[in-house]
C-alpha cells in the first residue's frame, strides 16, 4: 500500500490507506482515543477504540513519527470532514522527547528567542509554516514572472575579490592566504551577465556586516535580483519591478490567506526632494529615515489608495558609483526604493554602461580603476543601457504577513549577535 497524505483523504472515503506522519497531538476519552497526525499537507485525525491500540497510543508521546493504516470514513463533525478508523498504529523510530513548546496549540506563545533557539522544532507548527510557505511561493512568482519575460537565471559567486558597494560593511576572510569578501550583492556579476544574456535574475543569499541590531536588519538575508538591458530609464525597471510584484502576490494568494495588497496599476512615483517636503525633513538630507518612510506610507495610502510608494531620483552622493545620473541634474540620480507599507523594500534604477562614464566615477570617488579590472572589462566590450533591482525576501514576508520582526520570517536568522543555530 502506498502512502496517502492527509489531504487526499476525501479522495478515498471507504478504502484501507497508510497514513505516515507525526504525532501532532493525542487525546483520551473514556471510549475513545483520537490522534491528529501531521505531514507536509495538514492535519488528520485517527480515532481510537480498540482498548489496546488506545493504550499503545499513549505510549506515543507528541513528535513521534509513526505509520497510520485504517479505513477512511466520512464524519461532517471531523476536522475536514473526515477521519481515519480502526487504524493499526506503528511507529517509524524512537519515541520523541517533549519538544521545547507545544507543538499542537494553535499559537506559539513562545518568546522570539526561544522560536529561534529551537527553529529546527518550531519551524514545525502549521502557523510557523505557513510564514515560510509565502516566502517559498512568492520565490516561485519571482522566477516564474521572470522566466516569462524571456530573463535567464544565473547563479554568481559569494566569495568576491573586492567589496561591492564599499568597504565599510563587508564580511573579510582568509582565502588561501589571501583577502576576500562574502558578497554584499551579486550587482557585478548580474550586469556583466547582461552582457551574455541581456536579461537576467538570481535569488540567493548576501552578506551585510552592518552594525544593525533592529527589527528590519539581518547580516544574512536572501536577495531577489533581476537585471536587464535595453532600457530607456529607471521607469522602465519600474514597470518590470511592477510585474514581478504581481507574480509574486498571485503565487502567494495560491497558497495563504494573508491580507494582501491591491497591486496599483502603476506605481505612484514621488521625487526625493519632494519626499523630504512632504515630511518635513531637511532638504539636505541624503537619505529618508524610518520614520521618514514610515509617513510617506501612510501619505500613499491616504493620496493614491496604495501600499506601494516608489521614490525615485536619490542623491548621487548615496548611491554607488554605477547608478546613472538623472539626465537634466546629476546631483540625482535615476534610482529608486519602493516602499511597501511604509518600508523601504527594493532598491533599484538605472545603471551607468559606457566605460568612460565609469572611469570618471571612480576616479571622482578617489577609487582605482584597477580593483575593478574584472568588472569594467565588460564595459569596454559593449554594454547596452540597463538597470535592475533587488528585493529583501524575508523583509517582503515580514511586510505581507504583518510579523514584527524580520527574524520571524528568517528559517534560521544570522544578525549581530546570532551565529546558531
Amino acid at each position: 500500500m502506498q502512502r496517502t497524505l492527509n489531504r487526499e483523504l476525501p479522495s478515498q472515503v471507504g478504502r484501507p490507506v497508510r497514513l505516515e506522519g507525526w504525532v501532532h497531538r493525542r487525546r483520551r476519552l473514556a471510549t475513545v482515543s483520537f490522534l491528529v497526525l501531521r505531514d507536509r499537507t495538514g492535519l488528520s485525525q485517527v480515532v481510537v477504540t480498540d482498548e489496546a491500540a488506545r493504550s499503545g497510543l499513549d505510549a506515543v508521546p507528541e513528535e513521534t513519527v509513526v505509520r497510520v493504516e485504517g479505513t477512511v470514513t466520512a464524519n461532517p463533525q471531523a476536522p475536514g470532514g473526515f477521519e481515519v478508523t480502526s487504524p493499526s498504529i506503528s511507529p517509524l523510530g524512537v519515541a520523541a522527547v517533549t519538544p521545547p513548546v507545544e507543538l499542537w496549540r494553535p499559537q506559539l506563545d513562545a518568546a522570539l528567542p526561544t522560536l529561534l533557539d529551537h527553529a529546527a522544532t518550531t519551524w514545525r507548527h502549521p502557523a510557523r509554516q505557513a510564514l515560510w510557505q509565502v516566502s517559498a511561493a512568492s520565490l516561485r512568482g519571482f522566477r516564474a514572472t521572470l522566466d516569462g519575460l524571456g530573463f535567464t537565471e544565473i547563479a554568481t559567486p559569494k566569495l568576491t575579490a573586492t567589496a561591492t558597494e564599499s568597504g565599510a560593511n563587508v564580511f573579510e576572510l582568509d582565502y588561501f592566504g589571501r583577502p576576500a569578501y562574502l558578497a554584499q550583492s551579486p550587482q557585478f556579476f548580474k550586469q556583466t551577465m547582461v552582457g551574455a544574456f541581456e536579461r537576467v535574475y538570481e535569488t540567493g543569499p548576501v552578506f551585510r556586516a552592518e552594525p544593525h541590531d533592529t527589527v528590519r536588519h539581518l547580516a544574512q538575508y536572501t536577495s531577489l535580483d533581476a537585471e536587464f538591458g535595453f532600457i530607456t530609464d529607471h521607469r522602465d525597471v519600474l514597470a518590470v519591478l511592477h510585474d514581478v510584484l504581481g507574480g509574486m502576490l498571485a503565487a502567494v494568494a495560491s497558497v495563504s490567506d494573508v491580507q494582501l495588497p491591491s497591486l496599483p496599476a502603476e506605481f505612484p512615483v514621488v521625487h526625493f526632494r519632494d519626499a523630504l517636503r512632504l515630511v518635513g525633513a531637511d532638504p539636505d538630507e541624503p537619505d529618508l529615515a524610518p520614520e521618514h518612510e514610515r509617513e510617506l506610507g501612510r501619505w500613499a495610502l491616504r493620496e493614491h489608495g496604495s501600499d506601494f510608494l516608489a521614490v525615485e531620483g536619490y542623491p548621487a552622493a548615496k548611491r554607488p558609483f554605477y547608478t546613472h545620473p538623472q539626465p537634466d541634474d546629476p546631483r540625482w540620480t535615476n534610482s529608486f526604493d519602493l516602499l511597501f507599507r511604509g518600508l523601504e523594500l527594493v532598491t533599484g534604477g538605472q545603471r551607468l554602461h559606457e566605460i568612460g562614464d565609469y572611469e570618471r566615477a571612480l576616479a571622482a570617488r578617489g577609487e582605482d580603476p584597477a580593483e575593478h579590472e574584472g568588472y569594467l572589462a565588460a564595459f569596454r566590450h559593449g554594454m547596452p543601457p540597463h538597470g535592475g533591482f533587488a528585493i529583501g525576501l524575508e523583509r517582503w514576508t515580514a511586510q505581507l504577513t504583518g510579523a514584527d520582526n524580520v527574524r520571524r520570517t528568517t528559517l534560521f536568522p544570522r544578525d549581530l549577535h546570532r551565529l546558531t543555530p
